[in-house]
């Protein structure tokens, strides 16, 4: 079993775990909940399985993100909305989401049932030592309904792949920004959307383009060197063996069967619109290509 499963796997379920981040119903939820903002309900949303952690420790974790855009949201979403009540909405804002945007039918079939088994188990048995989003998520208990437990043991998994990318930055030497500008200049991102997104002003991130000048990463138009390329392909291949473990836990046979079962529901979400183009995760593949096949 090769790495490249963790990546045919990402592609296939990051659409499906960003409607936490995209559909409406999301915020929705967090707006009921007396959160304000988007931010707010972002980081209350994705760091609740952490419990009623302070601004620092999300920092830390989510690692891209500039101090104060985390602390305009935390720990103060927390006296709105305890984690408990967090993770509860976001179930059902998640139910509605994916209920509207892949069709009653769709959430109700036996396919949907069969690939939130495989999930699950690839969720269960994953390796989350040194993973502490990963974690967080895999401690929490099964959804009652099939289609949320699907997008439970997804994000389990996306979160266990994105603790390893950061170890691989980490590894590499790339800070916060200068992951960002590798990231945009890779094309893989677009950069005004990630700078302006994760609050970075535009003295930083023109500091952490010539930091990556001086290392021969960038050349002086801000495109890739070649030694930029191979250290953006090698963080992305650490990043890939880093994911590999669930997959080899669950077999190769099931892992391929899951990845079927997802590509439809990762079609109509990317078909739907609802994530933007120049994407801040860096979905560039021929799933993200094809534009899905969802409404127009």
């Amino acid at each position: 079993m090769s790495d490249g499963l963790a990546r045919v796997l990402w592609e296939r379920y990051e659409p499906v775990h960003d409607l936490l981040y995209f559909a409406p119903e999301a915020r929705e939820a967090t707006d009921g909940l007396g959160l304000r903002g988007f931010w707010m309900g972002y980081f209350a949303l994705r760091a609740a399985p952490l419990g009623p952690v302070a601004a620092p420790v999300v920092t830390s974790s989510f690692y891209v993100f500039h101090a104060d855009r985390v602390a305009r949201a935390l720990p103060d979403a927390w006296r709105y909305a305890a984690p408990g009540a967090v993770l509860a909405a976001r179930e059902q804002a998640m139910d509605a989401a994916m209920t509207r945007v892949l069709g009653a039918d769709t959430v109700a079939s036996p396919e949907v049932a069969e690939a939130a088994e495989l999930a699950w188990a690839a969720a269960a048995g994953a390796d989350t030592a040194g993973r502490v989003l990963g974690a967080a998520n895999q401690a929490l208990p099964a959804p009652r309904l099939p289609h949320v437990r699907l997008w439970q043991a997804l994000t389990t998994l996306r979160e266990h792949r994105g603790d390893g990318h950061v170890a691989a930055l980490v590894t590499s030497g790339l800070g916060p920004v200068a992951a960002m500008v590798l990231k945009a200049a890779a094309g893989e991102s677009d950069a005004a959307l990630l700078r302006e997104g994760r609050k970075w002003d535009l003295a930083t991130w023109r500091a952490a383009e010539e930091e990556l000048r001086v290392r021969g990463l960038l050349d002086p138009a801000g495109a890739l060197t070649a030694e930029g390329t191979a250290l953006r392909e090698a963080v992305e291949a650490r990043t890939d063996a880093a994911a590999h473990q669930p997959w080899q836990a669950l077999g190769e046979d099931a892992a391929l069967r899951l990845a079927a079962l997802l590509e439809p529901l990762a079609r109509r979400v990317v078909g739907s619109r609802l994530i933007p183009a120049g994407n801040p995760v860096g979905l560039t593949g021929r799933l993200w290509r094809s534009g899905g096949d969802g409404p127009e």
